[in-house]
């Protein structure tokens, strides 16, 4: 039996590993341009800068863990709501299942069928799946997600922090700028690739919005810098 791989296999993965390597990449680099054109020595950007790489995985890895560990506590509260439902009136519960076979296409007769075959097998997953659209696929994984979060993060928060500490402090500021842009162009194709979506449109959203928070932090720095 062939069996095929679709794209939207990828989604959790991807979604959290995208969405760390991105803000790793962009709070990092807009840290380091801010603290720089404030005028602050290669080592105090530095320190910055590693500040909030750990700062801001474990940040990343508490947020996805906590929402994501929302999501699945909704998730077992209406599975359990379901397994009271059909142990107390599985008749009712046919019958949803059949209406819903009905508005996909099927004929009342197959779709009681269809509703009647698959309680049998597994009435609380075929529920789950197609009433309230919880698949295996989709379940929430807490401790996945927030270790894929903060693993993203650290990896794209280090790509800065390596130019800050090969770069000649004169060129710092351009280097950072050029380096992060082009990491996040990387990261969009990447992405868009594993993804199967548009190259250029997820190069070029990544890329616009990262250059955006690093030129709006780079100018909050500067205006700070000129006021000390």
């Amino acid at each position: 039996m062939h069996i095929e791989r679709h794209k939207n296999q990828r989604i959790g993965w991807l979604r959290a590993a995208v969405l760390g390597a991105n803000d790793g990449i962009v709070s990092t680099a807009s840290l380091v341009l801010g603290v720089a054109t404030a005028g602050a020595d290669a080592q105090g950007i530095l320190i910055a800068g590693v500040a909030g790489l750990v700062a801001g995985a474990m940040s990343m890895a508490a947020g996805e863990y906590v929402s994501v560990s929302s999501q699945a506590d909704t998730e077992r509260a209406d599975l359990e709501r379901e397994r009271k439902e059909l142990a107390a009136d599985p008749e009712h519960e046919h019958a949803e299942m059949t209406e819903i076979y009905i508005g996909r296409g099927l004929d009342e007769e197959l779709a009681a069928q269809v509703a009647t075959q698959l309680m049998a097998h597994d009435a609380l997953g075929a529920h789950g799946r197609d009433e309230l659209g919880i698949t295996d696929m989709t379940a929430a994984r807490p401790v996945l997600a927030a270790l894929a979060s903060a693993g993203s993060f650290s990896v794209g928060a280090v790509l800065p922090l390596l130019m800050v500490l090969f770069v000649p402090a004169a060129l710092l500021i351009e280097a950072v700028s050029a380096g992060s842009l082009l990491f996040l162009a990387i990261l969009g194709a990447l992405s868009a690739h594993a993804g199967g979506a548009s190259l250029l449109v997820a190069t070029a959203r990544v890329t616009f919005w990262g250059a955006l928070a690093m030129a709006a932090t780079a100018g909050a720095g500067a205006l700070f810098g000129v006021a000390a």
